[in-house]
């Protein structure tokens, strides 16, 4: 789009770029705007009214690890509802329902805002998905170093 300065490769970095001054709107993810506005950025936050989309976090154990049991325990933890409440503090939807609390920078329906993902038809588009955001964006995006 003519609008756009550049893609980047990084959730943060455009909203990272638009705190520092250097861009004067950057679409990135709300944890980092939330993060970097209570570190008294100046930044509003705005969100789509068409919907939310997700950020997902996840853990994982990899097959053959050294110290199965101990990422087994820690995959566990992260899990637990003794690790919601650590994530409590930074993350407005998290996935045991009734721990989060609201997030003072972002509206109190955030939930409610989150779009309805279809996973399984997102997957199986995955390449025509990425081939069309190619040819529709490529000419901007930022260069990876190789």
């Amino acid at each position: 789009h003519q609008n756009i300065g550049q893609y980047v490769h990084s959730g943060s970095k455009p909203c990272k770029l638009a705190a520092a001054g250097e861009f004067p709107i950057g679409i990135s993810f709300e944890y980092p705007a939330v993060q970097l506005k209570r570190q008294g950025a100046p930044l509003d936050i705005v969100l789509p009214k068409e919907g939310l989309g997700w950020e997902i976090e996840a853990t994982g154990v990899i097959k053959g690890t050294q110290h199965a049991d101990a990422a087994r325990k820690l995959a566990d933890f992260s899990a637990s509802p003794a690790a919601m409440e650590l994530y409590k503090e930074n993350f407005a939807v998290l996935a045991q329902p009734g721990i989060a609390k609201p997030q003072t920078e972002l509206p109190a329906d955030y939930e409610q805002r989150l779009i309805k993902n279809d996973f399984a038809w997102a997957s199986k588009n995955r390449d025509s998905i990425l081939a069309e955001w190619r040819k529709r964006y490529d000419g901007k995006s930022e260069k990876l170093p190789q």
